[in-house]
């Protein structure tokens, strides 16, 4: 990924893009006039008539002509580890980009590669049940040790649930706000975020200028963005109408698979994915199932992402075997995996007491070595084809 210079003041490109969204108006209108004239700064440069023959409206035209770089936002941008990334760089997430009404620009802070690398979002009820909770915290665990990142809103409830047992996992986690990227909502998520942001928890990411406070609308409008920069979208428990509804229907709308966990017909929380069961989302009882269902799709992306980037991404270990081949044969870590797997069904803590590998490691490349036909798994017990 390339990183925004100490002195944003200093980087044409980003003032201008800073001018295009102080301005507000349509994503895809600025979007367009970027791509017509082949950046921000020449988009600028073009003047207020050349902006009238793209088709831009009067008010917008003089919007633009009095934005400013918004202090705030220049100041955000100087720390290191704060990145600006416009619709029209080469490191603008493909998947977000792909999606429909992707926005102008992302204000990114912590790691922004995590925005290319294959992800799940965990998404539900601000309020949930003690079991809606844990299958929160369960289904994270196993996506972060599968290698996949885990995206959520931040909100409380569900979506804190999964941040938390991710890092507590040591996996990976995007969190997508509905406020500026220094603006923490809940407050009650402020340590949260500083964990998330720091270099060893994940990403956070919002389309708002940094100092931007809640307002209410923003959250529908964040949730496309979390459902655009993920491969799907998995509902723990929803109220029948919830946020976490309406970022399983822009998954859907964007392609990306959407899968709900079904629960007592007495909880007014497991109605919401029950009807987006009976609309056709996939019913999933464990994570597994979610990974099963996903892993061709994944390991696909990542080579593709792989290929573009010029670098290994996660789940690593496990693509760069997929790459060689034989579900990676000739790894010495596949093959101590191979000699600690029997034709005897096999449970993931034993492998891992055997290999003396992580637990990361070796779900990887189980999974690959399922995909190769070489190992079965059944109830979470795995063994070597017959």
């Amino acid at each position: 990924m390339t990183a925004l210079p100490r002195s944003p003041e200093d980087d044409a490109e980003t003032l201008a893009l800073l001018k295009l969204i102080a301005a507000g108006g349509s994503s895809a209108a600025r979007c367009s006039l970027i791509e017509r004239f082949g950046g921000a700064a020449a988009a600028l440069a073009a003047g207020p008539a050349a902006w009238r023959d793209a088709g831009w409206p009067e008010d917008h035209v003089a919007a633009l002509s009095a934005a400013t770089p918004p202090p705030a936002a220049l100041a955000w941008l100087r720390d290191p580890s704060h990145h600006l990334i416009g619709w029209h760089r080469d490191d603008y997430p493909p998947l977000l980009r792909k999606s429909p009404s992707p926005p102008l620009a992302l204000f990114v802070a912590g790691d922004p590669s995590l925005l290319w690398q294959p992800a799940v979002a965990v998404v539900g009820s601000r309020g949930p049940t003690p079991g809606g909770r844990d299958n929160a915290r369960d289904f994270a665990r196993a996506f972060a040790a599968t290698g996949l990142v885990v995206g959520s809103g931040m909100a409380a409830g569900i979506d804190t649930a999964a941040h938390l047992a991710t890092l507590e996992a040591g996996g990976r986690t995007l969190a997508v706000l509905g406020t500026g990227p220094d603006v923490p909502y809940p407050r009650a998520n402020s340590g949260l975020h500083a964990r998330i942001a720091g270099p060893d928890g994940g990403a956070i990411v919002s389309e708002y200028l940094p100092g931007t406070g809640p307002v209410a609308f923003h959250f529908p409008s964040r949730n496309r963005i979390l459902a655009g920069l993920t491969v799907a979208t998995v509902v723990i428990e929803a109220a029948e109408r919830s946020g976490a509804l309406i970022t399983a229907r822009l998954a859907a709308e964007a392609g990306r698979e959407v899968f709900a966990v079904p629960g007592s017909i007495h909880n007014p929380l497991a109605r919401g994915c029950h009807r987006l069961i009976r609309d056709g989302a996939g019913l999933v009882a464990s994570a597994q199932e979610v990974i099963d269902a996903l892993a061709p799709q994944v390991v696909t992306l990542t080579k593709d992402l792989r290929r573009q980037l010029g670098a290994p991404i996660q789940p690593a270990q496990a693509i760069e075997a997929s790459a060689r081949g034989a579900g990676g044969a000739h790894d010495p870590d596949y093959q101590t995996l191979w000699d600690a797997l029997g034709h005897d069904p096999t449970a993931m803590d034993q492998l891992v007491q055997r290999t003396g590998l992580t637990a990361a490691a070796v779900s990887s490349m189980l999974l690959l070595m399922e995909l190769d036909g070489r190992v079965f798994s059944q109830h979470g017990r795995y063994s070597r084809c017959r």
